[in-house]
């Protein structure tokens, strides 16, 4: 194994360019629901369909969901809304439909959601998960969301879904020629993608605290047991790696 610190950097490059990909493919979605919203402060649902070319647009590739989804009493004519597609390979996008009725028993209150609640409350953007997608897929998915605004208040947010599975077919055959242990996690130390069984997606690293290292600043680091932490660019993704 090479363990020296810049060992794995090119893991960290291409994690930190998917995560500006896809974040960069959803600009335009973003400008689409601000100017859609800064247009008439009677926007309704109704009105969310024009977001779709945007939208399709992103789709495609290791994005298999896309959308807007509002903040409460943004939209003139109900509490809330939600305008996500997903892709279905050679057919044509399929929207998802939810209960957006509080009264009903099927009601999901995606306020609650930290993909929701993150961007609302820091004013950036942020990547959710790993987490298994009920909603959706029940797959082990990422989701990227940004914050929308309208008059400098936050209106929803904008965001993307990818397949674990599919970062994984990308990053696993790095992880692996690094040797050793090496596993990408997020913020709480979750693992999204490793390179042993061990190391399952969803588990959480035990060797190194990863929130005390992120809350320190992320540097780069090797702990006393020889465990090398280093952040993936500007995402809350990180590479540790050790000799064990």
């Amino acid at each position: 194994m090479n363990d020296t610190p810049s060992a794995g950097s090119e893991v960290v490059e291409q994690v930190s360019a998917l995560v500006e990909d896809v974040f960069g493919r959803l600009k335009p979605v973003l400008a689409g629901a601000e100017g859609l919203l800064a247009a008439s402060a009677d926007v309704t649902a109704e009105d969310l369909p024009r977001l779709r070319p945007q939208v399709f647009d992103v789709l495609g590739g290791l994005v298999v969901g896309a959308g807007f989804i509002s903040a409460p009493n943004a939209l003139a004519d109900q509490e809330f809304g939600f305008e996500w597609w997903t892709e279905t390979g050679d057919a044509e996008p399929v929207q998802l439909v939810i209960s957006l009725d509080p009264d009903s028993d099927n009601f999901l209150d995606y306020t609650r959601q930290s993909w929701f609640t993150v961007p609302r409350d820091t004013g950036r953007r942020h990547i959710n998960g790993p987490y298994v997608d009920y909603l959706c897929t029940d797959e082990y998915t990422l989701t990227f969301t940004v914050p929308v605004r309208r008059g400098g208040e936050f209106a929803g947010v904008v965001g993307a879904d990818i397949y674990v599975r599919e970062v994984e077919r990308l990053l696993q055959p790095k992880l692996r020629a690094l040797g050793g242990r090496a596993a990408l996690v997020n913020a709480q130390g979750r693992v999204i993608v490793s390179n042993n069984a061990r190391q399952a997606t969803g588990s959480l690293v035990r060797e190194v605290d990863v929130p005390a290292w992120w809350s320190s600043g992320a540097e780069p680091v090797t702990t006393e047991t020889g465990t090398h932490l280093r952040r993936c660019g500007n995402s809350p993704i990180a590479l540790v790696r050790s000799e064990r």
